[in-house]
């Protein structure tokens, strides 16, 4: 007697591709593991090898992480390149690289303006713009905001203001792709605990945390794993939203 084959169970994302920017650590990372682990074959980027490794070894087979420095548009042309070459047509584009800035106004530097912008606008527009040829038909863009960007926090005046104008660019860009079926929204984290504080402000880190903590109306940080469906469900499931800022910060900026 013959034996039936054995049927792989079908999972909610088998057959998509994604790439995420900034995807080798924190919120990116935890998207990525989210959508793999859904059947998704994710291409995660990163600037730093060992953190890319990492990210590779938690994929497993159904990531890939490349390295790409968001502010070099050489960087940005070689990962049109290269996704063309793994994938062919990417179903969903999640730009989440960019860095943070916690510089009172008056000691902001020209150079520090510079890289924040860099990274956190213009190598989104132009990674947007270079993989756009590859996004298929009903993809979704999905850019990585802040709440910063609707508040008014002592210190993040740089931070905020380069995460307004990715607020924009979910506007105008969803509207220059629509014709194309291809949707463009914001995802806006609020306090997550990812150890960001910790590596860029440790000096003040417990204190933010408290003040954080105290604001929010769940009385907690969020953890990624919170914020990973909330990328899934615009990226794929929110077929007819185009241009809004889905705001994940446990009801903080809300209530």
């Amino acid at each position: 007697m013959e034996s039936e084959p054995i049927r792989r169970e079908t999972k909610r994302y088998d057959g998509k591709n994604v790439v995420i920017t900034g995807g080798s650590s924190g919120l990116g990372l935890a998207a990525a593991r989210y959508l793999v682990d859904g059947g998704a074959r994710v291409l995660v980027t990163g600037r730093t090898r060992e953190t890319l490794d990492d990210a590779a070894r938690r994929l497993g087979d159904g990531g890939l992480a490349v390295r790409s420095d968001a502010s070099s548009l050489e960087d940005v042309d070689a990962l049109a390149d290269r996704v063309r070459a793994e994938f062919g047509t990417v179903h969903a584009l999640v730009v989440n690289a960019g860095i943070g800035s916690f510089d009172p106004f008056d000691e902001v530097t020209e150079q520090t303006f510079d890289r924040v912008f860099a990274i956190n606008v213009k190598g989104p527009f132009f990674t947007v713009q270079k993989l756009a040829p590859v996004l298929a038909d009903g993809s979704c863009v999905v850019l990585t905001t802040s709440t910063a960007n609707q508040t008014g926090w002592d210190r993040l005046s740089v931070y905020s203001a380069s995460k307004a104008a990715l607020r924009s660019m979910a506007r105008t860009l969803s509207r220059e792709l629509l014709p194309r079926n291809i949707r463009v929204n914001a995802i806006s984290p609020g306090s997550i605990d990812t150890g960001k504080l910790e590596k860029e402000v440790p000096e003040r880190a417990a204190r933010l945390k408290a003040e954080f903590t105290a604001s929010s109306p769940m009385g907690r940080f969020g953890h990624p794993d919170e914020f990973a469906p909330a990328v899934a469900f615009l990226a794929f499931d929110a077929t007819f939203v185009a241009g809004i800022e889905l705001v994940v910060d446990g009801g903080d900026s809300q209530l």
